[in-house]
């Protein structure tokens, strides 16, 4: 039987990225998993480290829904790693700011997260290191950088209850 699979003319880049970001993600999962935090609870304390900001901002940066940012940020609260506070800058919003322990576990979790990134790209000789790392930096800054509007999903009518 022949395959009526029509031929691949490129790279199949998204399978390649795909997969890498994949098992780098579950890497890191695990990783973490080890002092008790998720990737999503490792971002929100090093985002909230940097700067005072908002759980609406902390969501995105951190590619999060509202309701995931919550869970997370309760998720934090309850570990005494994080708190919501009034911000310093605006009385009527509140901040997510980390605890003293927060900061600490924040140091070890991203001392974790570079330990990933540093096999990752360590399995690389160093000229195909340099190259992906400039290569996917020129991507994300250029033709990748903004991802296209989503078309709106149609949604069926309501059916009538008789």
């Amino acid at each position: 039987m022949t395959s009526m699979a029509p031929a691949r003319t490129q790279t199949d880049l998204s399978f390649l990225l795909d997969h890498t970001s994949h098992v780098l993600r579950g890497r890191m999962t695990a990783a973490l998993a080890e002092i008790g935090l998720t990737p999503r609870m490792h971002c929100v304390l090093v985002h909230a480290l940097e700067d005072e900001r908002t759980q609406i901002q902390l969501a995105e940066l951190g590619d999060m829904d509202k309701t995931t940012m919550v869970v997370t940020v309760d998720a934090l609260e309850k570990a005494g790693l994080a708190e919501r506070r009034p911000s310093s800058r605006d009385r009527r919003a509140r901040i997510v700011a980390v605890t003293e322990e927060g900061a600490r576990v924040a140091a070890r979790s991203q001392e974790l997260v570079d330990g990933v990134h540093a096999a990752a790209l360590g399995s690389l000789p160093d000229d195909q290191r340099e190259a992906l790392v400039r290569a996917l930096n020129t991507l994300v800054a250029g033709h990748l950088a903004t991802p296209p509007e989503a078309p709106a999903q149609a949604r069926r009518a309501r059916e009538r209850r008789k």
